[in-house]
């Protein structure tokens, strides 16, 4: 594993200690420490108080809806966060995706491949080291270094790190139609285990915050951006 992967605290929001006493094994074996709540509250509270580098969050939680959670979180960080859920319905997992978490795990779940999705957010979060470039596309400006995307009439929005990613990655490769695995792999990385719908909600909710953006709709493909 990439040294700069390795270490630091993942917070599990769980109250099922069989549960959790499995991820601790796995997590720590895997380089980390864990920090547990079992609570939304307790989680939050964790969260606000030092340094985290990714939450692994259930949504059915006893004293707050795991959605609720993963919004406050959102709104005071990006920290990856990757939802349990035993909730398989794909409302939950699109509104947990929507509200910005990077990925879901449905109950019951391999430890494995668990660990190795954390491994997947922190690799991409290193990626995302701010660079220099910015790429001007339809009067829209996105700039790598910042962060953000400037529209064209100089209103600045700063999307979550994946929708910036998504933007991105659509941005340098203008007028090219790009299939949903492809976005997949590159944006998500190879080894990320999530479904092609993402990629939707992703789009989704960067048409939102970014109006106008030229992210085209490729049926039977996936999408392009078009200059």
């Amino acid at each position: 594993m990439n040294e700069s992967i390795k270490g630091g605290t993942v917070l599990l929001i769980e109250d099922d200690p069989d549960i959790a006493d499995v991820v601790r094994l796995y997590v720590e074996k895997a380089g980390f420490r864990l920090a547990h709540a079992v609570s939304g509250r307790a989680g939050l509270d964790i969260a606000s108080g030092s340094p985290i580098r990714a939450v692994l969050l259930d949504l059915g939680l006893p004293d707050m809806d795991g959605v609720d959670v993963c919004k406050e979180l959102r709104a005071a960080s990006d920290v990856p966060i990757l939802i349990l859920t035993a909730r398989d319905s794909e409302i939950d997992k699109v509104l947990g995706l929507e509200l910005g978490a990077d990925d879901y795990v449905t109950k019951p779940f391999s430890p494995r491949e668990l660990v190795a999705r954390v491994k997947a957010v922190l690799r991409r979060a290193e990626e995302d080291r701010p660079g220099t470039a910015v790429v001007e596309v339809g009067g829209y400006r996105i700039d790598e270094g910042r962060r953000e995307v400037v529209l064209p009439d100089g209103a600045v929005v700063r999307p979550t790190a994946r929708e910036f990613d998504l933007a991105w990655y659509l941005a340098t490769n203008t007028g090219l139609a790009l299939s949903r695995g492809q976005i997949l792999e590159s944006v998500w990385g190879y080894d990320y285990f999530g479904e092609t719908r993402t990629v939707d909600v992703h789009v989704r909710q960067l048409r939102k915050k970014v109006p106008g953006i030229p992210i085209e709709t490729v049926w039977g493909v996936g999408y392009r951006m078009e200059g």
